[in-house]
């Protein structure tokens, strides 16, 4: 206990020594929403500003590798691939923190339609794949009994951009659709099949918003921020789940829990827990000298003191914007890779 209050007072004062640093992120806008919280909350307590940009997963990523942004974000974990190219071209591993647990949900716009649409991974699927093309298909009308769908043209609508919500999005309809799988796959940009794209969360939203009959998919809370209809996604035990902080935490509850906190929670088994789940991360550099963004020990010191304090203090901000609480797992994990970041091979977070 005396340990943990050391190390809170320490990275207080490293917080306190920041006053005026400006730290930089970019990447996922399936988190946007939560990071603005935190980085003016942040701000207000600490005077250290952090500017992040809503790019998408995929330009996330590409910043941090260039070494232009501080940290990167993301909903997809890296690939051992992306890994091993961090490792041999910039010579340093990469830390993921991760933040909060958000879901994916469909979203839809069907005018006189109250009921809570239902769908299935495999009809989700089908829609998406563009073989499904009315609401009032057979396929739909057998999972909605009771509720009048129209015979609406379904404008499918996705993400134009790289992004970490398609990677949960597409994971998950591999998961559950063979076809998906051997034809489109898995990935933070695909060859769709159908649609009109959206850039960002935001932009799918708007599309949504204004077309008759639209379908997309997008974080939960651009969902309840634009009052856009979204559905019930039947999981593997066969229940009808829609999203929300009781079926994340559900979907999150693993009997093993990887040390690099790497982990998809797509279809999950639980039967309470909605299947389209995911964690999202921040990500650095664990030598973070070897980031050309990271330009004093000082910066190094402010950047692992706003990543304690979110997957800490910042936790109580998440449940009023619809993302659930890192597991308890997920904090341990959390703590003890930030203890192994480094500037210029010293330990940036005292012992």
């Amino acid at each position: 206990m005396k340990k943990i209050v050391i190390l809170v007072m320490m990275l207080l004062l490293a917080a306190a020594f920041a006053r005026g640093v400006t730290l930089s992120g970019a990447g996922a806008t399936f988190p946007y929403p939560l990071y603005a919280k935190y980085f003016s909350v942040y701000h207000k307590a600490t005077g250290v500003r952090v500017n992040y940009q809503s790019i998408g997963s995929g330009g996330g990523i590409r910043q941090l590798f260039a070494g232009t942004v501080h940290f990167g974000a993301s909903d997809a974990p890296l690939t051992d691939k992306k890994l091993a190219e961090f490792e041999q071209k910039r010579g340093t591993r990469v830390i993921h923190v991760p933040t909060a647990l958000g879901a994916v949900v469909p979203t839809y716009n069907l005018p006189g339609v109250r009921a809570a649409v239902r769908f299935s991974g495999p009809v989700l699927a089908d829609i998406f794949l563009g073989k499904i093309r009315k609401w009032n298909d057979p396929a739909l009308a057998a999972l909605n009994p009771g509720v009048k769908l129209p015979p609406l043209p379904i404008t499918v609508v996705r993400r134009s951009d790289g992004s970490g919500t398609t990677y949960i999005w597409t994971e998950y309809l591999a998961k559950v659709s063979p076809e998906w799988k051997k034809r489109v796959g898995v990935g933070k940009s695909v060859s769709w099949p159908a649609g009109m794209g959206g850039k960002g969360n935001e932009g799918v939203a708007g599309l949504v918003r204004q077309i008759p009959g639209a379908l997309g998919y997008n974080e939960l809370v651009y969902a309840v921020q634009n009052e856009i209809a979204y559905g019930a996604v039947q999981n593997r035990a066969g229940k009808f789940v829609r999203a929300d902080l009781a079926s994340l935490r559900a979907a999150a509850e693993l009997p093993d829990f990887p040390p690099d906190t790497r982990v998809s929670l797509t279809d999950t088994p639980a039967p309470e827990g909605y299947p389209i789940a995911s964690f999202t991360w921040i990500l650095v550099y664990r030598d973070l000298d070897k980031n050309r963004a990271v330009k004093s020990a000082a910066e190094a010191r402010a950047l692992a003191a706003l990543l304690d304090w979110i997957i800490h203090d910042g936790q109580q901000f998440n449940e009023a914007l619809h993302y659930a609480t890192l597991p308890e797992v997920a904090v341990r994990a959390s703590e003890a890779n930030l203890a192994g970041l480094l500037y210029r091979g010293e330990a940036v977070i005292p012992k």
